[in-house]
């Protein structure tokens, strides 16, 4: 506890005599949430009382106008409860700076609370400080810090694959690498960034502004590029048509609307602050990023159908291949994620005392986990090599079609099948019979 002051309303002070001590008492209560319990009471079965009311003194032997303390059946000590004393009639009183040894892990919970009813209004300013035996970070986020550093190590993996072939066939890259190349570089920025935030807020005890400022900055570019190179994908850019056309406009808009609606978010969650912001507020920021994500991906979905039956009516087989992957993969990562938010609903709602803290950390670097693996998902598919063209759009699909139709029907066809060709071509000539003709044309087929 450091610099804690409390003041109470000049009525209230000017109710007690300048000469008396102890006018007005406020406690301090520490407890593991396990031990939530054993502080207050009921009596009667009625309505569960923190503060020992008549009744209760009768019931439970507590004194009257305190905090129900009942020992821990594992230490005696706990819950612990300090009392700060108002002295006369002052306005305000000091708690003196103090540390309190934690000896036990868990969740543990710090109440100021003051029974008497005259103390209504008090006002409290000052600062308690909890660290844990490596540091500042809160136990619940502690993972993290390690986390991140595999992170980088998996993102430094993926770089070194990417580049090496990446510089390899420099000459054959399509723009749809390039942009696979800053999603990589991105990622790989932001997890170095994200554990630099957490290893300066593990030793000082405060969190930078500048540097959580950059790193969710980053992850909004990085989280935005990602759904806006998935949807250009999807609507076969590169590969099926040129350009986007006219829906260039609408999805740079799109792309612009979730980052602001990202960006938001993340600052409002994690910059400058180490506690969860209120239920209401994070509702109120999270609907708008949620819906831009059903939308994208609804989009997303329907674009890439589109894409699949181009194909298959132009019946390219290559493409028709990769794209028939990517919509799995994509398919798989939704229903992952739809799974994974219905456990961290049940998560949540479940444990309302945060008494799972330590599995806690999962709920955050599952999103991390599976960006990464639809990413690598992405780069095996595209990956950069000889054949990377084949892959590019061509203005003539129609010939692409013709040579590898060509290819099936003259690669271990039965004869019934080359006379097929044969009659085609023959059609062109129709009513006209040569048997030197018929001979040669046997030998070219």
């Amino acid at each position: 506890f450091e610099n804690i002051t409390f003041w109470r309303t000049q009525a209230a002070a000017d109710e007690q005599s300048d000469k008396e001590h102890g006018t007005g008492l406020i406690q301090a209560v520490i407890f593991e949430a396990a031990d939530r319990n054993n502080i207050g009471g009921s009596a009667y079965g009625g309505q569960r009382s923190i503060c020992c009311t008549p009744d209760l003194a009768k019931l439970e032997g507590c004194k009257q106008g305190e905090v129900i303390r009942i020992p821990s059946s594992t230490d005696s000590k706990w819950p612990m409860v300090l009392n700060i004393y108002f002295g006369g009639n002052d306005l305000s009183t000091s708690m003196d700076n103090a540390k309190i040894p934690i000896m036990k892990t868990g969740m543990y919970n710090l109440f100021f609370i003051a029974c008497d009813p005259k103390l209504k209004g008090t006002t409290m300013s000052g600062k308690t400080v909890w660290k844990n035996p490596d540091g500042y970070l809160p136990g619940r986020m502690a993972p993290l810090k390690k986390f991140y550093v595999y992170m980088m190590i998996a993102y430094l993996l993926l770089s070194a694959i990417w580049f090496s072939q990446y510089v390899r066939f420099w000459k054959d890259i399509l723009l749809l690498q390039h942009c696979i190349t800053a999603v990589i570089g991105l990622g790989l920025f932001e997890m170095i960034l994200w554990y630099f935030d957490y290893s300066n807020f593990n030793s000082t005890g405060m969190r930078p502004v500048v540097i959580t400022t950059w790193v969710v900055t980053v992850g909004a570019i990085r989280k935005t590029l990602s759904r806006l190179l998935i949807l250009s994908v999807s609507m076969g850019y590169g590969v099926v048509r040129p350009t986007l056309g006219g829906l260039t406009s609408k999805v740079l808009l799109l792309g612009a609307t979730y980052f602001l609606a990202s960006e938001l978010l993340d600052i409002t969650e994690y910059v400058g602050t180490i506690n969860d912001i209120s239920g209401r507020a994070r509702l109120f920021l999270v609907l708008p990023d949620a819906f831009l994500d059903a939308f994208l991906i609804l989009w997303i979905f329907t674009s890439l159908s589109k894409t699949l039956e181009q194909l298959q009516v132009k019946r390219i087989s290559a493409k028709l291949d990769l794209y028939r992957k990517f919509s799995n993969a994509l398919a798989v990562a939704v229903i992952a994620s739809v799974a994974w938010i219905t456990f961290e609903v049940y998560f949540k709602a479940t444990d309302p005392f945060n008494e799972r803290w330590q599995s806690a950390w999962i709920i955050t670097a599952f999103w991390d986990i599976l960006s990464f693996a639809l990413l690598c998902v992405i780069c095996y598919l595209w990956a950069p090599s000889q054949s990377s063209q084949r892959y590019a759009y061509s203005e003539d699909v129609k010939d692409e079609f013709d040579d590898e139709e060509a290819q099936s029907l003259t690669r271990g066809q039965s004869d019934g099948d080359v006379n097929l060709v044969k009659q085609e071509r023959n059609n062109g000539n129709a009513g006209v019979s040569d048997p030197e003709d018929d001979s040669e044309e046997d030998k070219r087929e």
